[in-house]
């Protein structure tokens, strides 16, 4: 095997030359391009495939869950982004006499996880070409085959559309030396994945865009449609098995609904396992402190094999109760599973508490939810908890990356801010894709005056 450096290297080159030839793209190429690449994935026959080969390989997930990323976040991404110019001149603002342009960064090193190997690659390749940008992928080694087959789709619709198929190159036969070495030399790293990927992306010494660590939790108060709730609560906790990192790892619920919503989240398909079941279940899913892969987006009938616990073929996902958190209480944290944690809480003030208390544990900066009506709540929670996203009355996992019923730029990079570890507290999209050169004339000299700046100070 050739040195990793000279390897990673080779490619580098070749995605350099063929961004040199992209940098002269118009605005009306760089829009048929990245259209064409999502017209080519979300084709019947190729969505089927993806999907297929994609569970078949990772065994993580369902064809389901990754059938419908492909075809709702693609095309949710495409939405978010053909009409924007990333082109020449992006903005005027004529009072400030400022004109702004865009430029490529580059040559992009995405990281791609195991667990979103569908719709991951498509979206980042759009965002790069988008900016008119190259882009090489490091997969998971667990999915180096998906990458491939949905790459080589890529590449086909670049040479069928005149554009170097070098825009788009993977690492073929992944390991973590060649991923370190691609985050060293190129331009930008993009890393989705683990903790310690996205560390190793900010410790390359190159420019990075990673996600913190997932551990969404939502309230469900007194104020709540339940019965919505406890549906939309089913829905996301279940979609591909749990392999978002938005999917719903607690809920806070106020005790005067806490009954009321365990019976619909049992009707939903929820088992409410008891405390003999959650000791067993507890061990089979950390193994010396780590969460064990064989239970990581699993259905529900596999986890309760593992664990040597009962439940009925129409139970679907399994919740656990739970009163601390912390280290000592791995039901606190991330899961990466469709076991969900419920917390009971006296009242509105104390599941602000607890959220913070959670994602202070794990996934400070990620995500939380609620389900109520009371607006006044809404934005109470958005003062006080240290997140980037609050979905109001969504399935989380569904509405955090964007979905057609919210407003949220399609994604499947979530920035967690500093709480996070991360440079960005927004979805990472074809923006955080470009640099942009401010160019400013002079306009008319305004100096304000003394009373205007400091008001009462001034007088």
């Amino acid at each position: 095997m050739l040195d990793a450096k000279l390897m990673v290297n080779e490619l580098i080159t070749r995605a350099k030359k063929a961004q040199e030839v992209a940098e002269s793209f118009t605005q009306e190429q760089v829009d048929e391009l990245i259209k064409a690449i999502a017209w080519e994935v979300v084709q019947e026959d190729t969505a089927r495939e993806i999907a297929t080969l994609a569970v078949t390989e990772s065994q993580l997930g369902n064809y389901e869950g990754k059938y419908s990323k492909l075809m709702k976040k693609v095309r949710g991404a495409l939405r978010d982004m053909k009409d924007e110019k990333s082109v020449g001149i992006i903005e005027r603002i004529p009072e400030k006499g400022i004109v702004k342009f865009a430029k490529p960064v580059g040559v992009i090193g995405a990281l791609v996880p195991c667990t979103n190997p569908e719709a991951t690659p498509v979206i980042k390749a759009m965002n790069a070409i988008k900016g008119r940008n190259a882009i090489v992928f490091a997969p998971h080694p667990r999915t180096k085959k998906t990458n491939k087959y949905i790459v080589d789709i890529m590449r086909a619709t670049l040479k069928k559309y005149n554009a170097p198929e070098d825009l788009i190159i993977t690492i073929e036969e992944p390991s973590l030396e060649l991923s370190n070495e691609l985050m060293k030399q190129c331009d930008l790293v993009v890393a989705t994945g683990g903790s310690g990927m996205v560390k190793s992306a900010y410790s390359s010494g190159t420019p990075a865009y990673g996600v913190g660590a997932g551990n969404a939790v939502v309230i469900v108060d007194e104020t709540a449609d339940i019965k919505d709730a406890a549906h939309k609560i089913k829905l996301s906790k279940t979609f591909d098995y749990a392999t978002s990192c938005s999917s719903e790892n607690s809920l806070v619920i106020v005790e005067s609904v806490y009954d009321e919503i365990v019976a619909d989240l049992k009707a939903e398909g929820g088992h409410l396992v008891t405390k003999d079941e959650k000791e067993k279940l507890q061990k089979a899913m950390w193994e010396d402190g780590h969460l064990n892969r064989r239970i990581v987006a699993q259905p529900a009938d596999k986890i309760a094999e593992l664990a040597g616990i009962s439940i009925s073929d129409d139970e679907e996902f399994i919740m656990v109760e739970e009163q601390g958190v912390g280290a000592d209480y791995p039901f606190s944290g991330e899961k990466m599973s469709i076991v969900v944690t419920l917390y009971k809480v006296k009242d509105f003030d104390q599941a602000v508490d607890k959220v913070n208390e959670i994602t202070g544990y794990q996934g400070t900066g990620h995500s939380c939810g609620i389900h109520t009506t009371d607006q006044d709540r809404v934005e109470t929670l958005g003062n006080r908890v240290k997140v980037s996203r609050i979905m109001v009355r969504q399935p989380q996992c569904y509405a955090n990356s964007g979905n057609w019923d919210n407003g949220m730029p399609f994604t499947l990079t979530l920035g967690c801010g500093t709480w996070g570890g991360n440079v960005a507290s927004e979805n990472v999209t074809w923006k955080h894709f470009i640099n942009v050169t401010w160019v400013s004339t002079p306009i008319q000299e305004v100096i304000p005056t003394d009373e205007e700046l400091f008001g009462d100070l001034a007088i």
